[in-house]
């Protein structure tokens, strides 16, 4: 008599699922984020992330602005060195802090003379950490007002930024979709995120804009986390939670950077392909500086640079 199997077999589907990007369509859109760097090591760091990813031919490429405005002149360098050397279109953040309409208005003309045409436009943050914000006495009020003071000095194409998880310096969940309605009535075309680590999160806020009838475009803004202690220290200042699970994947990771970079691109990469399942087309990448990680999700989504680009890279 024949004895009973040890084990069920487990039964094959009659069709596997394809992986999560083996349909990737190149049908997406990219941009990214740097800063102004503050040494020579750092600059050289800069410029070779950004020949990195040029030939993704991103729909745009932003450079911040300091605190209080103080990468002010790095930043218009930077600026104007990407729009001289690269085939890069070029935005320059721009934000309230600290200046008067007349400085900032001078700051913006300077820019169009350049031959810079997009603007990031920001309330900015307070020059010293734990400050309120206070507007400058003849500044503009808050980035509404920014956006409307700069369509007069030229036809700018204008972002602002939005806050999935809330603005952390709002009353409620309403008054800053309302502060996000001002802004784009004022003339802004697009908002770019503040990252998040939840697509649900992202879709419930997207939903709620266009229910207040905001009907601008919603960038996803998309943080690799390439640095845990940074990115929770950023978490704090802007609102945004870091899940526990995510805390708990790069649990004893500090010293292995090879594999704490795997794991970044992962986790960048499932939130990217949840918010393409959701009809997401453009993301906005803070690059930290650094090109491979947002290179590598760019190539899992299906943005590849043309062959001779890719090889030049090497």
């Amino acid at each position: 008599m024949t004895s009973a199997p040890a084990f069920a077999p487990v039964p094959v589907p009659a069709t596997e699922p394809p992986p999560l990007f083996a349909h990737a369509r190149g049908d997406i859109d990219v941009s990214f984020e740097f800063f102004p760097p503050k040494t020579d090591p750092m600059n050289e760091t800069l410029w070779r992330s950004i020949q990195m990813l040029e030939p993704l031919q991103p729909r745009f490429v932003s450079v911040t602005y300091g605190a209080g405005g103080s990468t002010r002149e790095r930043t218009h360098q930077t600026v104007s060195r990407i729009v001289r050397e690269t085939s890069l279109p070029a935005a320059a953040h721009l934000t309230c802090v600290d200046a008067s309409k007349a400085e900032i208005d001078e700051i913006a003309r300077a820019y169009w003379e350049a031959g810079v045409r997009h603007i990031v436009a920001l309330r900015g943050d307070p020059p010293e950490e734990g400050r309120d914000y206070a507007p400058h006495p003849d500044g503009y009020t808050n980035a509404a007002d920014l956006v409307a003071g700069l369509k007069k000095i030229a036809p700018f194409e204008i972002s602002v930024a939005c806050y999935p998880e809330v603005h952390p310096q709002a009353d409620c969940p309403d008054s800053d979709l309302d502060n996000l309605k001002r802004k784009i009535d004022a003339g802004a075309t697009r908002a770019i995120s503040q990252f998040f680590f939840s697509a649900d999160n992202f879709f419930r806020f997207r939903d709620r804009a266009a229910a207040a009838g905001i009907d601008a475009e919603i960038v996803p803004g998309i943080l690799p986390v390439s640095n845990v202690a940074q990115t929770r220290k950023f978490a704090g200042l802007c609102g945004a939670a870091i899940p526990p699970w995510m805390d708990r994947m790069f649990e004893g990771l500090d010293a292995l950077p090879a594999a704490r970079q795997l794991i970044a691109a992962t986790v960048a990469a499932e939130l990217c392909g949840q918010l393409y399942a959701g009809g997401i087309r453009h993301f906005h990448f803070y690059t930290l500086n650094r090109a491979e990680l947002a290179y590598a999700i760019c190539h899992l989504l299906g943005v590849r640079a043309p062959c001779e680009a890719a090889e030049a890279i090497k």
